[in-house]
């Protein structure tokens, strides 16, 4: 593949043991057969992140720490962790004496600088945004140290470089926005020599940094959106994301043990997938790679013989994998139900862009809406977690109208789950809706709320939190029978 580029991501998982980092290590030197021009995005080791942010939170919580405090305990801990975990794995894969004592030095100076952090936030009692993206950068700045050290000691050339250096945001701490136009003149600028050369520049997903180098991050799971962002800017040809699963499923198979592999599922459909809960891809991928004509493909690091599942830009042959329409079907737990309720609601201009309005003045992400047509109640859904606030929010939000009792009640409902059945052949057959509600009352799934996508690419149901796992499974029959 003459001249041709390839982004190749790997997750937590894929880099995060002595043996993941030898399979990637292979994986790399493959690619770098097969392609010219190869940049690698890495995560941070699986764990990492969330011992970084928990050691942030407690340390934000803890003012006027002593020696003897909790947090003095907890970021003792951490540091060993984090250096055993990183320096296990040197040890065993990175031969030349110099340059194994450098990368370890180097993660040290990393793990001191979390726990000067983690002081600091100690003494002000609270930890802002900006400093936890600084934190939650750390497992990627150790991460891609390790992995280009191990990959340079391999044989291969390669060399660190953070992204820091080319992606470049605004300053919306924990979510950052990329200003693309500047990022693709760095991310040439940089990447392009280095490649000329041969060398695999070995970067860090997940964080960029502000026009004045102050480091963000673009959310969790972020890593897969910088590989989708380099592969758009540069541009590649390929986009490649290394996981620890043989592709996208149609289901969890920790619910259906006999869930199968998708060898191509289109844009659209796996939009809705990453959006209502299936783990493989990162929601934000998709619109960088679709927008660029790129090609993304999801694969095993455990198994990278398995050609994994090819993401493809249009439909085939009305959307049916084996003269099925329904792809996939995922689920999200933890969720309650939410609802405005009142006779008075009844043709009054407003009621929902105030609703949700007061919802976003929270912060809160609602996956799905549904109103009665009479207009006498609202119902959405929220993370379990925050729905007492938003409750209050908008008890708050529409006083006026309780006092008059326009409006009846503002309620929650006990855990529920969203289950999103996934195909874009279902736009084309007829009697889809159906069957996926005769399914679920054959088998005593009771369906709560309904919504379903303009796109009719998916329909999602309210299901009690106790029939998750029943519903997945029936639904799931829809696909294999």
């Amino acid at each position: 593949m003459s001249n041709k580029t390839l982004v190749m991501k790997f997750g937590g998982t894929s880099v995060g043991s002595v043996n993941a980092l030898k399979n990637a290590t292979q994986i790399i030197r493959d690619a770098k057969r097969d392609w010219d021009r190869v940049v690698v995005v890495t995560s941070a080791m699986s764990g990492v992140t969330n011992l970084l942010l928990d050691s942030a939170s407690l340390a934000a919580k803890s003012v006027g720490a002593t020696r003897e405090s909790p947090l003095q305990e907890h970021l003792q801990k951490a540091e060993s962790t984090l250096k055993e975990k990183h320096f296990a794995a040197a040890d065993a894969l990175i031969k030349n004496v110099e340059l194994r004592e450098a990368t370890k030095q180097e993660i040290s100076d990393l793990v001191f600088i979390l726990v000067d952090l983690c002081k600091a936030m100690a003494v002000l009692g609270e930890a802002s945004p900006r400093a936890m993206d600084t934190v939650a950068s750390l497992g990627e700045r150790m991460s891609v140290r390790l992995l280009a050290a191990v990959v340079a000691d391999a044989g291969i050339k390669a060399k660190a470089v953070p992204s820091t250096e080319f992606v470049v945001t605004n300053n919306h701490f924990q979510n950052a926005h990329p200003d693309f136009k500047v990022t693709t003149e760095k991310t040439r600028a940089l990447l392009n020599p280095l490649m000329d050369e041969g060398i695999v520049p070995i970067t860090t997903g997940f964080i960029g940094a502000t026009p004045e180098g102050t480091i963000t991050t673009l959310g969790r799971g972020g890593s897969d959106y910088s590989a989708a962002i380099i592969g758009a800017v540069l541009p590649a040809d390929d986009v490649w994301i290394w996981t620890d699963v043989d592709g996208v499923m149609t289901t969890d198979p920790r619910i259906v043990p006999t869930a199968r592999t998708l060898p191509e599922i289109n844009y659209s459909e796996i939009a809705e997938l990453a959006y209502y809960g299936a783990k493989v891809l990162h929601p934000k991928t998709i619109r960088p790679v679709l927008d660029a004509g790129i090609g993304l493909r999801i694969c095993n690091t455990f198994n990278p013989s398995h050609p994994g599942t090819r993401l493809i830009a249009a439909v085939k042959s009305n959307g049916k994998v084996n003269g099925k329409v329904i792809k996939a079907v995922t689920a999200i737990r933890k969720q309650k139900l939410v609802t405005i309720e009142g006779r008075g609601m009844l043709g009054v201009p407003g009621v929902a862009a105030r609703a949700f309005a007061a919802v976003a003045s929270t912060g809160t992400s609602v996956p799905l809406i549904t109103q009665a047509s009479s207009e006498q109640s609202i119902c959405f859904a929220v993370p379990s977690e925050v729905a007492d606030s938003v409750v209050t929010t908008l008890e708050k939000a529409f006083a006026d109208e309780i006092e008059d009792d326009d409006i009846d009640r503002v309620w929650s409902t006990d855990d529920v789950s969203i289950i999103t059945v996934v195909g874009a052949g279902m736009r084309h057959a007829i009697g889809v809706a159906g069957k996926v509600f005769s399914q679920l009352g054959n088998n005593d799934v009771n369906v709560l709320a309904i919504a379903q996508g303009s796109s009719e690419v998916s329909i999602s149901l309210v299901v009690d939190a106790a029939d998750t796992e029943n519903g997945v499974k029936a639904l799931h029959e829809l696909i294999v029978q």
